[in-house]
């Protein structure tokens, strides 16, 4: 019996060992002069969202950060570090508040909300604005209510045939690699 279990063992060993063997093997003996750099790129640039990828649509931070029109949107996603998790795979359905819809918060909020001390309400909010999907304009007139990542769900309501979600307008739909950007009115804030 103790020779079966020394075999079995012995049977399951060899590949690591061949593995471990050949390795130790093909390594030079010569002692190497380079140096090994170390990457002046600061941790907080690190992940999905700093790659670049000149061959496909952008993703839905992209297409934030190429408008002219969501620069208090980048911002505000920078000082969150919310970066990757708008440039995974998704699908994402963003709802983008133009910087005119941040200017019409009362003064200071955004000013306080970018400080680091508020880094995780402002995450909070700004998840309030994400939703799980990919859905056009004319698709979200099927919705009553949608679920965000905020953990919170928003309403969707259509007057006049124009699509308003938590009481913002969508003014313009841009779909992107991961999703679809829908340019609101307003700032969506969270009930708590």
């Amino acid at each position: 019996m103790k020779f079966n279990q020394a075999r079995i063992t012995f049977i399951l060993l060899a590949p690591l060992l061949l593995l471990f063997g050949c390795k130790q093997q093909n390594a030079s003996p010569e002692t190497s002069t380079e140096t090994t750099e170390v990457s002046a790129t600061p941790t907080s640039n690190k992940g999905q969202a700093f790659i670049e990828n000149d061959g496909s649509r952008p993703t839905v931070l992209q297409v934030a950060i190429g408008s002219p029109d969501h620069t208090t949107l980048v911002a505000a996603v920078q000082a969150a570090g919310l970066e990757n998790s708008l440039s995974n795979a998704g699908p994402l359905m963003v709802f983008a508040p133009t910087n005119e819809a941040f200017a019409a918060l009362p003064a200071g909020t955004v000013e306080n909300s970018l400080k680091p001390e508020n880094k995780d309400k402002l995450a909070y909010i700004l998840k309030h604005h994400v939703t799980p999907g990919n859905y056009d304009y004319e698709f979200l007139k099927k919705f009553k209510k949608l679920g965000q990542a905020s953990n919170e769900s928003i309403s969707v309501e259509v007057i006049d045939g124009e699509v308003y979600v938590g009481g913002a307008k969508i003014i313009a739909s841009i779909p992107a690699g991961n999703g679809i950007v829908h340019v609101v009115d307003k700032v969506i804030l969270p009930a708590n």
